[in-house]
């Protein structure tokens, strides 16, 4: 019988563990009682830890995004081709889609936004909205050169102007 292992977090140590899964799936095959378990013995039955380790949280991530974009796929066959750019239309779908990525993110405690929820937004937008063009017309700023002579200009002329009019205020004469 293996030695009782002392852990300050109450687990079993990896040994005990290992005798443990290989009594459980029958590769270790012990002809005596499991009287080493008992009371008497001063220990107590192994016990399960269930640890999510990165690895499993990636994995579940994986498999319940690909749910989600099946859902959003699904909802999307109700949308016709003229109305792929209306966003009153793909506003439901499109939403539902990010709410699921971030909700089941927060709720593994994975992160987001994370490589995997941008691939299928990215996705989405290649597979379904890729032909949507912008109906007003998009405005940039001026080139530096013609931005900078814009806000020059007027700064320049008001010394000018003040000028103007004090000089023609000298005059003295009232205007009628």
């Amino acid at each position: 019988m293996a030695p009782r292992a002392q852990t300050g977090s109450g687990r079993l140590s990896r040994g005990l563990l290992l005798l443990w899964a290989l009594l459980g799936t029958g590769v270790c095959h012990a002809g005596a009682d499991a009287e080493g378990f008992s009371q008497d013995a001063r220990t107590s039955p192994p016990v399960a830890v269930f640890n999510w380790t990165a690895q499993l949280v990636e994995e579940t991530y994986i498999n319940v995004t690909q749910k989600c974009w099946e859902f959003f796929v699904d909802l999307m066959r109700n949308v016709t081709a003229s109305e792929l750019c209306e966003w009153k239309v793909i506003s439901r779908p499109y939403s539902l889609l990010q709410a699921c990525l971030e909700g089941w993110a927060d709720h593994l405690r994975y992160g987001y936004p994370n490589a995997l929820a941008e691939q299928y937004i990215f996705q989405s937008h290649h597979r379904y909205f890729h032909n949507c063009t912008l109906e007003h017309q998009v405005y940039f700023d001026p080139p530096e050169d013609v931005l900078l002579a814009m806000i020059i200009a007027p700064i320049c002329l008001i010394p000018f102007l003040v000028t103007l009019v004090i000089w023609r205020s000298k005059d003295g004469k009232a205007q009628p």
